[in-house]
């Protein structure tokens, strides 16, 4: 500060002390000065100095040294010193020769830019090259961690195979990736996390895809690198693949080297590696060593699987005290759920009604819903299960568990047991003490009350005391209106009173309280059926066929509506899905025989018909359609063994003894079929049809029995036409008395005749007779009257010993020569003339 002048107060001249000279900015010297010289040689030389300012009057003139090392003074001609001068010695430092963003030399036109923004962009950064070996080696770690996370999303949607190969790709890349580090020379910084990450989706990979043995493998290239971390817990893993492969001493021995891995800090690992170990012994039988594991969880850390497990164990050894104690035990585990209590709203809080709203439907409460309901499921299981070995009775062993359970934190399940003891009576077949079980329920709370109303309502309708269903079906509705249950047991009792229009509507009902109720639905479909309202009933049933997919009777339903709406096509389309669910159905699968018959496809309808007869050889229409299948195609010898079988369901009709013996007859074995026909009359003596044919073909085969059987055919026709005199006497008389009894007490009344139907043919009754099969049968089967059809004849008259076959006329052999062929009787044994011979 010594060598700056300060301007004085009084002081008059601003630009006094800028003549002073100042020895530091001496020039002269500086070609000598060796740090100069440097400096100028250097980049430092050349960048220009820091200015500084230096102080003094306001004008703030500044002394200037040239470059020149003139010491003389220069005075501008405002008499300013230039810039650089000194004064009283002391040196200021030195400053740019022009000022920053500006100069007096500035060109026209140009702007003021002191920042250089007028010269244009940047030019672009360089770009990296990626030949070099860090970026390819980062870009393929990029591509590896892709493929790890492809294959998770594969996974996740369910498509095992494409994340199978998604890992092995990634798997590839990552030793490409290993080797290439080496070459460079950089193999200290592999990356073993993502080493460990591709092995280990690798072999869960294989793992899901049931590639069980290179999953192993994988896992213990994992686990013998002493370079992982942690690894020794994937034993656990390889523990539940020997598990999956029922290799149960293996499994034990590496979930027990697991456990040794893992510190007491992990509990909850433990107690669940415990809970296999457990489990597996279960699987093995041994269940002292898994009643050990179950015993140490449930003192540690209990939780309600382990309670159960341990019951399940107690109840294989039988021991009876113990399961008690397990089953307080499983009663009294914590959920660490909070009371249902937070859901309710407490005043009148808009704010706080809106977050208790919100909260009551989010995934915790679900959670808690679902863990609640578990731990239930576990405890009727369980209860259910050790109430008939506890105690001496089943009933005794319930009412220990109710009792328990009404002590606990599971009060409501109390009456679930209850009722789950009614229902336990029903399987072991005691109604009464079901329906007395279920009695006692009358006077409780609504919600139980409609429960065993329900199932006493639905145990009378079984029993067909359809008042007592009916009354309970309204004890359980008054108790709970919005029960569905209640509403389709009132809707079955006005069904079987046929008030279908009254039942539709609780169907209605039911299925408006709950829209899932497929029992309200099917029973809805069959009243519109009942009622004429096939479209209605159609619709019905498809709807409860996209929720129930594969059950066969929605889709019989549907194929009998397309049925009775005309529709062939469709039913068999339905009828077709059906046998893919119940392929063994023989009613199923003669339905579609007759659908393909009516379609008149015989070789479907056959194929449909056989396949019901070896899954159900006793249904006597498919016996008869096949039987008349085979005649239709010229092939009696098969249709013996169908009307053989027709003979020992039904030993009484003597029609399926007369089919066999003409099958005999039509297939050229006249000694079988009198055989068969000696036979019937044995044990059908008047039988006039089997006399007829034994008196034709014995007199075709000459035997002398001819004359014995037309006697007798004589005889029968005899007394036949007696019994029929008299039945029509009796009926004459009968109506005679009842004309007279009429006209005697009410005259002037119509009188009433009843006349008796006349009799049809045995022959011509069969399972469906309106059916078209039925029909297309009888028109064989027609001319073979039954036993009791009148047969008109006089003893003046010759015996009739004609007969009509009830097969119908053979077919007409194919000729084999120009010569018209003479029609001779079929009976006759001539031989064959040599113009009929092959040449």
């Amino acid at each position: 500060m010594e060598n700056i002048h300060l301007a004085a107060e009084d002081e008059d001249d601003l630009y006094s002390g800028y003549n002073d000279y100042n020895p530091t900015f001496d020039s002269e010297e500086l070609d000598n000065d060796v740090g100069f010289q440097q400096a100028v040689k250097t980049s430092h030389g050349r960048r220009p100095p820091m200015t500084a300012k230096f102080p003094g009057t306001a004008i703030g003139a500044r002394p200037m040294a040239t470059s020149y090392g003139a010491r003389a003074q220069m005075n501008s001609s405002m008499g300013r010193p230039m810039t650089g001068a000194v004064q009283d010695g002391a040196a200021r430092p030195m400053t740019a020769v022009r000022a920053a963003g500006y100069t007096s030399t500035l060109a026209r036109g140009s702007t003021f830019d002191p920042l250089g923004q007028s010269k244009g962009p940047a030019p672009p950064l360089e770009a990296k090259i990626e030949d070099s070996p860090e970026e390819k080696i980062k870009i393929l770690e990029k591509k590896v961690n892709d493929l790890i996370e492809e294959s998770c999303m594969a996974y996740s949607r369910g498509d095992l195979q494409l994340s199978l190969e998604k890992a092995k790709e990634a798997g590839r890349k990552e030793r490409a990736l290993v080797r290439q580090r080496e070459q460079t020379g950089t193999a200290d910084h592999i990356n073993l996390d993502l080493t460990y990450s591709v092995l280990f989706n690798l072999a869960n990979q294989y793992a899901n895809n049931d590639m069980y043995q290179e999953a192993l493998n994988t896992y213990s290239v994992i686990v013998k690198n002493k370079m992982f971390n942690n690894a020794g817990r994937l034993k656990v893993n390889m523990a539940n693949i020997y598990f999956k492969q029922k290799n149960y001493p293996k499994a034990i021995k590496f979930y027990r080297m697991a456990l040794d891995q893992i510190s007491n800090v992990h509990k909850e690992m433990r107690i669940k590696i415990m809970q296999n170990i457990g489990v597996v012994f279960i699987k093995m039988g041994q269940y002292s060593d898994a009643i050990t594991s179950f015993e140490h969880i449930m003192s540690e850390s209990p939780n309600i699987k382990s309670g159960f497990n341990l019951i399940l164990c107690y109840y294989a050894i039988g021991d009876r005290e113990r399961m008690k104690k397990s089953f307080q035990k499983l009663i009294s585990v914590p959920l660490g759920i909070d009371d249902d209590d937070k859901y309710i709203a407490a005043n009148d809080d808009s704010h706080t009604n809106m977050v208790i709203e919100a909260i009551k439907n989010d995934q915790l409460h679900q959670m808690e819903r679902d863990r609640k309901g578990l731990a239930e499921k576990y405890i009727m299981t369980a209860a259910k299960l050790i109430a008939p070995a506890i105690e001496g009775s089943f009933a005794a062993g319930f009412d220990w568990c109710v009792d328990m359970v009404k002590g606990s934190q599971y009060v409501e399940l109390a009456n679930d047991l209850e009722i789950n003891k009614a229902i336990t009576y029903l399987r072991q077949r005691d109604f009464n003490q079901a329906v007395e079980t279920l009695k006692t329920f009358e006077k409780k709370d609504s919600r139980v009350k409609s429960a065993a109303a329900t199932n006493l309502s639905f145990l009378y309708f079984l029993e067909k005391d359809f008042d007592q269903a009916d009354r309970y079906a309204d004890m359980a509705m008054s108790a709970d209106r919005y029960n569905p249950a209640a509403l389709i047991n009132k809707g079955n009792t006005v069904f079987e009173k046929q008030d279908y229009e009254k039942a539709a509507e609780f169907y209605k009902e039911a299925l408006r309280n709950d829209s899932s109720c497929t029992e309200g639905l099917y029973n809805l479909g069959l009243t519109y059926k009942k009622l004429g309202r096939l479209d209605e009933a159609l619709d019905c049933f498809l709807k409860l066929h996209a929720i129930l997919r594969n059950c066969a009777q929605v889709m019989f339903q549907l194929a009998n509506l397309y049925e009775m709406l005309e529709d062939p096509h469709q039913a068999i389309d339905w009828l077709m899905q059906l046998i893919s669910v119940t392929p063994t159905d023989p009613q199923v699968l003669a339905k579609l025989g007759e659908l393909y018959d009516n379609e008149g496809d015989k070789s479907q309808a056959f194929q449909y018909y056989y396949e019901s007869f070896r899954y159900f050889p006793s249904n006597i229409d498919v016996i008869e359609w096949l039987g008349a299948y085979y005649i239709d195609t010229q092939f009696c010898e098969k249709a013996i063994q169908y009307f053989e079988r027709a003979t020992l369901i039904q030993p009484t009709q003597v029609k399926w003894q007369l089919m066999v013996a003409s099958c005999y007859r039509r297939s050229g074995n006249y000694q079988k079929a009198l055989d068969t026909y000696k036979d019937i009359h044995r044990k059908f003596p008047e039988n006039v049809e089997c006399l007829r044919f034994l008196v034709r073909l014995c007199t075709d085969m000459g035997m002398k029995e001819v004359q014995e059987y037309a006697t007798r055919l004589k005889k029968v026709e005899k007394m036949k036409e007696i019994r029929e005199q008299r039945v029509k006497s009796g009926r004459e008389s009968s109506a005679r008395g009842r004309r007279e009894g009429s006209a005697g007490s009410a005259p002037g009344t119509p009188i009433l005749v009843h006349t008796p139907p006349r009799r049809v043919p045995d022959s011509s009754h069969s399972g469906h007779g309106t059916s078209t099969r039925s029909e297309r049968l009888s028109a064989k089967l027609r001319a073979l009257p039954g036993s009791n059809e009148p047969y008109e004849a006089s003893a003046q008259r010759d015996i009739d010993a004609s007969y009509v076959d009830p097969l119908g006329p053979q077919m007409e052999r194919p000729k084999t020569a120009a010569k018209k062929r003479i029609e001779e009787d079929e009976f006759a044994d001539e031989e064959l003339g040599d113009d009929l011979l092959p040449e």
